[in-house]
């Protein structure tokens, strides 16, 4: 399955009951959770510069509530900034960015409603801003020199530009059978080419920000990562194993082919603090401003703090696979075709159910802030 992600990585558009903007209540969380974090960093880059034009870009954007949320937490942030410090409010222009595929148009019919809404409740006090969409992976460059001020992106970072090369041996047999992600039985060549492939994307994703961003400009970067020293034994690998085991099973049952299940890797990575961190110094583009972990329940809809209850185990199942369901639903499509997807997410609920009733599983979410180096 060697291809680029942004050829077969839409999140599924729309408004409907599988869709992102339907199924994206993780991130939307996530993002209530940074704020302080970016409202630091934006603070203190509007400090630094007073600029009269701003220019904010959220990567990864997608599509749903959320893209807007965190243009409202920027516009809320400067707002009050402008109003403390009795300055000019600043130009705002926001840029959208996400893969070719996405629902941009789902983005921009509800833009108007948005902006209707924000004038109702700021009023004057709403600061002047623009909005437009920017398709195309943020593995490379998409704007000129020195023209961005802030750089923002939720639950995207742990996005590969490709699967890993190498998941197979001399002779074309693939070394991850019967897994779809790095698990306890994965050949070290597996691990390692994950390893590798993050290391260049984070790589080039900083190289790229740092040629973008003006001096004195910032980013905060949250996605999914781990505690755990191997990925084997990151969180993303109970979720992503029991996933496999749902397809495994499909072809015990002779419903899909072995080799289809062996030839499926997921472009995706669990990165740990250390590796994020390796990275960053390394290239020695950008100081770290903030760099924090916080947990988040698989089951998005799950706003308890208890580690050890799960009061419908059922109930979780099910939303935890709705959630992944919207995420990989393009790949597994693309791969397996679509005639096997309801079967296979109701066994997949049915597998994280039996799962949470043994351990209430959480996600561990890294935040960074970054600020560009003189």
């Amino acid at each position: 399955m060697a291809f680029k992600v942004e050829q077969a990585l839409p999140m599924i558009g729309g408004a409907g009951e599988t869709s992102y903007a339907t199924n994206s209540r993780l991130q939307e969380k996530a993002i209530y959770r940074t704020k302080p974090i970016l409202g630091t960093a934006i603070a203190a880059m509007y400090r630094t510069l007073f600029p009269e034009r701003m220019v904010v870009v959220d990567l990864g954007c997608s599509s749903g509530p959320n893209t807007f949320l965190v243009v409202s937490e920027v516009l809320g942030i400067v707002g009050d900034l402008r109003r403390r410090l009795e300055q000019k409010p600043p130009e705002i222009q926001f840029f959208l960015n996400d893969l070719p595929g996405n629902d941009f148009n789902n983005v921009f019919r509800s833009l108007e409603g948005y902006e209707k809404k924000m004038e109702e409740e700021k009023g004057d006090l709403l600061v002047p801003h623009y909005v437009v969409g920017v398709p195309g992976s943020f593995y490379g460059r998409l704007f000129p020199c020195n023209t961005v001020h802030f750089f923002h992106s939720n639950y995207s970072i742990m996005w590969l530009s490709q699967v890993p090369q190498g998941l197979e041996s001399e002779q074309g047999v693939p070394l991850n059978k019967g897994n779809i992600y790095i698990a306890e039985n994965s050949p070290h060549q597996v691990v390692k080419e994950y390893q590798e492939q993050h290391r260049r994307d984070f790589s080039t994703f900083l190289k790229s920000r740092y040629v973008e961003l003006s001096i004195g400009g910032g980013m905060v970067l949250t996605f999914v990562g781990r505690k755990s020293k191997h990925p084997a034994d990151g969180e993303l690998s109970y979720l992503y194993g029991l996933l496999a085991e749902a397809l495994n099973a499909m072809v015990s049952q002779g419903i899909i082919s072995e080799d289809k299940v062996d030839t499926f890797n997921l472009p995706i990575y669990g990165a740990s603090m250390q590796e994020v961190m390796a990275v960053i110094h390394d290239e020695g583009l950008f100081d770290v401003e903030q760099a924090q972990t916080f947990e988040s329940n698989w089951d998005p809809l799950d706003d308890t703090d208890d580690d050890d209850i799960v009061f419908d185990n059922v109930l979780n199942g099910k939303n935890v696979a709705k959630g992944i369901r919207v995420v990989f639903e393009s790949l597994i499509t693309r791969h397996f075709g679509d005639a096997i997807l309801d079967e296979l997410f109701a066994r997949y609920a049915e597998k994280v159910a039996r799962h949470l009733l043994k351990e209430k599983t959480k996600y561990t979410v890294l935040v960074i802030a970054l600020k560009k180096k003189a």
